[in-house]
């Protein structure tokens, strides 16, 4: 599979060391951005570490949670000994902070790493996903590791780094992270786009992990009634599509709406996004 610079992103979005506020999720979510990269690390990183009231306040201002494993920058390379014990301290905080079973847990390979490494990162990779039953795993890497580690099946989800990575950009990457230190609502940020089945999660329960941020144009409807029916000759306000059909058009209205090239085809996506919302009952925007 080749690598490409042009595919288009459905979603941006941040990760950071800092754990977030309900005031500056809110704010880093009103910058724009759907989804926010986190830590999900012991308690002996508590520095950084991803905890339950943080994973709710980033659902509640409307972004989606990736869960990234990383404690020191070249553990991978340990291999299978290093996964096996990180697996399982991983397990113990997703377990600890509900993150959804069906959703991704990234392990960070966060260095330049060579061909000689590659035995023991897929390794590592392996024997972490089988310490993480009703997870899945995914890997933060250069675009040389993600490219092998697709080839070797090595987990299911890929998140790029531009760093080490040359200027190329894999088309097997779900996240792509293409700057760093960047001060979004006073906090220090990398910036990332995704491109589909980035293994991310909310802590709503009637939320599938994989569903696209809600937020993208436009805000968060999750609070609107479902229907399974849609009359053929509706009144003025009754709801003729269902939610779940809405969600799917609504996805590919935002795919457009990033590609835009000018505001005035921007703001005709949000209007139709508001209209598909209208018909299935969710309150727009």
């Amino acid at each position: 599979m080749p690598d490409t610079n042009n595919r288009t992103a459905t979603a941006r979005g941040i990760d950071c060391s800092t754990p977030l506020t309900g005031a500056k999720a809110r704010q880093i979510a009103a910058a724009g951005h759907q989804f926010a990269a986190r830590y999900l690390v012991p308690q002996e990183y508590k520095w950084k570490r991803l905890t339950r009231a943080e994973a709710e306040a980033i659902t509640a201002a409307g972004m989606q949670v990736v869960s990234v494993f990383e404690t020191t920058a070249n553990r991978p390379a340990g291999g299978a000994v290093y996964g096996n014990s990180d697996g399982v301290a991983a397990l113990k905080e997703a377990q600890a902070i509900r993150q959804p079973q069906g959703s991704a847990i990234y392990f960070a390979v966060d260095y330049d790493a060579q061909p000689g490494d590659y035995d023991a990162i897929e390794a590592y990779l392996k024997a972490a996903a089988a310490q993480i039953p009703g997870y899945e795993a995914g890997v933060y890497a250069s675009y040389a590791v993600v490219e092998e580690m697709a080839k070797r099946k090595a987990c299911k989800h890929f998140w790029q780094t531009y760093a080490w990575s040359r200027g190329k950009e894999s088309s097997y990457a779900n996240l792509y992270q293409y700057r760093n230190n960047v001060q979004v609502a006073g906090v220090e940020v990398d910036l990332n786009r995704s491109y589909g089945n980035e293994g991310w999660w909310n802590t709503n329960t009637n939320t599938s992990p994989a569903q696209t941020p809600s937020s993208s144009p436009t805000p968060n409807p999750s609070a609107s009634p479902n229907t399974d029916s849609a009359n053929p000759n509706p009144a003025e306000g009754e709801i003729t599509m269902t939610r779940e059909d809405a969600e799917k058009i609504i996805r590919f209205l935002s795919a457009a709406w990033f590609a835009a090239a000018d505001q005035a085809s921007k703001d005709e996506f949000n209007r139709l996004a508001n209209e598909v919302r209208r018909a299935a009952g969710i309150q727009a925007e």
